[in-house]
């Protein structure tokens, strides 16, 4: 029985979630986006070095930028290390960034990045979502409905 982490174990590209977004935002549409990335971030990814709770996304010259999320240096890189916060352009067809931007523009809307994840070609996809906040009461619905069904598994 081969042991945790080790050598021969093959590990897949990991996925970054960001879990306070369902809890915060009802998602009103979903999209899958490319993103543009430099150097060694491809690597930082694929490690799960990232970190998705502060990010969001803004439309500037009909562009869809991904800002703030945090992408830690790869370690075993040289000198040659990306800037861990800036901003990434994400890539998108016009038509779908121009739907996205009228649809954001309604009362109460916001496009936020909810899962980076590697397709099955091997490109870093972002998950991204319209979404709209919910209110304390909703919050307070939804956890009981996570308990409900906690307890209905428990109990089978």
């Amino acid at each position: 029985m081969a042991s945790k982490g080790g050598k021969d174990e093959k590990r897949g590209p990991a996925t970054i979630q960001n879990k306070k977004a369902s809890y915060d935002f009802e998602f009103v549409d979903t999209y899958e986006a490319g993103i543009a990335l430099v150097g060694t971030e491809v690597k930082s990814l694929y490690l799960g070095r990232a970190n998705l709770t502060d990010a969001y996304c803004q439309i500037k010259d009909n562009e869809l930028w991904l800002a703030n999320m945090d992408v830690e240096p790869y370690d075993k890189s040289s000198h040659f290390a990306h800037q861990r916060r800036r901003e990434r352009k994400l890539l998108m067809h016009r038509r779908e960034i121009d739907v996205i931007k009228r649809r954001s523009q309604e009362k109460g809307l916001t496009i936020i990045p909810y899962r980076v994840y590697f397709n099955e070609k091997g490109r870093v996809k972002v998950a991204i979502a319209l979404a709209r906040g919910k209110r304390e009461y909703d919050k307070r619905e939804s956890i009981k409905k996570k308990e409900t069904r906690r307890e209905m598994l428990r109990g089978e």
